[in-house]
């Protein structure tokens, strides 16, 4: 049965076709990852099925009465709500149906025999609808979901507006899961989880019954839940059966078929056009040139997509810094208590370090201490000499209304507008990206363009918060291979162990020195 119904949907933004022409069904209890590189319309095609997006032309149709959770990071969560009221808020259609039932009850006592009959019927409807849907165990599935993804370690009376980016995702998450709509749509769901939450969750989902769309760049995560592969390319969208990696080989059998088929095509378009221009002005020719003619004229011709621009990265080099890179004297970092013992931590020059452990525990905070953005409890850090730093952050909240040649710009005014452009290409960016407006691009795009600032800085010293949230596949193999060639030293913080164990020299668990219960 289907779900969900999409015909012959065609969306833009601007003179930028995002869609053309695009049917997809979703049927009960199948398991999709939508795949693709930065900028096709994943997180596009997403808020035209929920509503968020009128598309230009075409229909989507939802079955009668599904309900359906999107896990969208833009939802506001109001200020002096706690997680707890957060969470038991994915019951608030039950405790309707509580109030409505007390409401019944309170009418019982001035009612007639027939209205009593009926009011018993109607609260008894209502008591089997509260019993089967677990009402009365709501605050024990809170905990049990709060504790899977780690928010009982933050505490669930703490205040939403109090949460970072991370934390917050994973609320939307919890209160997502325990709403069990018929089907999930989660965007990205793995960007800010730790190690131990991504497995969670991958559990969780391997035994999911109902039907959900899955928007990821980490392929082993893709791999371990999905049972379908629909490729979003060239305003195109292709099923596949199967998982990510049978994709990629389909893919790549299917692409070179076509090129095979286009290249002998050409080769009899261009026999014939040869023998039309020969023949077409010889008498005793011009029937069998017209009939070539005729033959060209109703030729379906292929036409291969335009290849992408493939992300090129390379660091440039400062010259080399001195033997230290930092050192921390009993430093204790946090805001308004500590989220450390006292650290003494040493870097020298070529290491490349990750941090690894939960969210929570002060990762974030200890790059921003030791960079002296913020203020140590106590405790204090030394920097060694000759020090070029580049810093990717894992969030960047201010809005832009600058274009991307204008964002770069700003950064490297000596540059000429062709030198920006070949930049921000080699990052991955087609021109359209490249003359778009930076606010109106992808997560993956935005990340790409603040990595064309990194790239183009002389750096000795590159501290890199989640560098790879939003970055599709080739990006991220490309960001590995280029981390893995630059000869300076790298601090990184990363939840994707495929990612880090290739680049890093050392691995520090932050887990072994925080205050915080993990």
């Amino acid at each position: 049965m289907s779900i969900l119904t999409v015909k012959n949907l065609t969306h833009g933004f601007g003179d930028r076709a995002i869609f053309d022409d695009v049917s997809f069904r979703l049927l009960k209890g199948e398991h999709i990852g939508l795949v693709g590189a930065n900028g096709e319309g994943k997180s596009t095609f997403m808020n035209i099925i929920t509503g968020k997006l009128e598309p230009d032309e075409g229909s989507i149709e939802w079955s009668k009465n599904v309900r359906v959770g999107y896990l969208d990071q833009h939802t506001v969560l109001e200020k002096g709500m706690s997680i707890r009221d957060a969470l038991r808020g994915a019951f608030q259609y039950l405790f309707d149906y509580e109030t409505e039932m007390n409401e019944l009850f309170a009418k019982m006592g001035e009612a007639s025999p027939e209205e009593l009959e009926k009011l018993m019927e109607e609260t008894g409807t209502l008591q089997d609808m509260l019993t089967n849907n677990d009402f009365y165990v709501i605050d024990a599935k809170v905990e049990e979901i709060a504790r899977g993804l780690g928010l009982d370690e933050i505490g669930l009376e703490k205040d939403v507006q109090d949460l970072s980016g991370g934390q917050r995702t994973k609320v939307l998450l919890a209160k997502l899961l325990l709403e069990k709509p018929e089907i999930l749509l989660l965007d990205e769901p793995t960007n800010y989880l730790d190690e131990q939450h991504i497995v969670w969750l991958r559990r969780y989902l391997q035994e999911y019954e109902n039907a959900f769309i899955l928007i990821s760049h980490d392929i082993p995560f893709v791999n371990s839940v999905i049972n379908l592969i629909y490729h979003m390319e060239n305003q195109e969208l292709t099923r596949y059966v199967g998982d990510y990696d049978n994709f990629r080989e389909v893919y790549e059998v299917r692409k070179q078929q076509l090129e095979s088929a286009y290249k002998k095509q050409q080769q009899e378009i261009s026999q014939l056009k040869d023998f039309v221009a020969r023949n077409k002005a010889r008498v005793a020719t011009r029937n069998m040139a017209m009939s070539r003619q005729k033959k060209l004229d109703k030729m379906d011709v292929i036409e291969l997509s335009k290849e992408k621009p493939k992300p090129e990265f390379r660091f440039k080099s400062a010259r080399a810094s001195g033997k230290l890179v930092f050192e921390t004297n009993d430093l204790v970092i946090g805001y308004d208590e500590p989220l450390s013992r006292p650290l003494n931590l040493t870097m020298e020059r070529g290491q490349k370090i990750a941090l690894m452990g939960a969210n929570g525990i002060g990762k974030t905070t200890l790059l921003r201490s030791i960079l002296g953005e913020i203020k140590p409890i106590s405790g204090s850090v030394e920097k060694g000499d000759y020090l070029y730093i580049g810093y990717f952050e894992q969030e960047i909240k201010t809005r832009t209304n600058n274009t991307c040649i204008e964002e770069v710009w700003r950064e490297f005014p000596h540059y000429s507008q062709a030198q920006i452009r070949a930049a921000l290409a080699k990052c991955g960016l087609t021109t359209k990206h490249i003359e778009s407006k930076v606010d109106v691009l992808s997560g993956g795009e935005k990340a790409k363009v603040r990595l064309c600032k990194l790239l183009n800085n002389e750096t000795n010293l590159l501290v890199l918060d989640e560098p790879t949230n939003h970055l599709d596949v080739e990006a991220k193999a490309e960001l590995k291979r280029a981390l893995q060639e630059y000869k300076g030293s790298i601090i990184l913080i990363s939840h994707e162990p495929e990612f880090y164990q290739d680049v890093a020299t050392d691995v520090w668990n932050c887990e072994d020195w925080t205050t915080k219960l993990v």
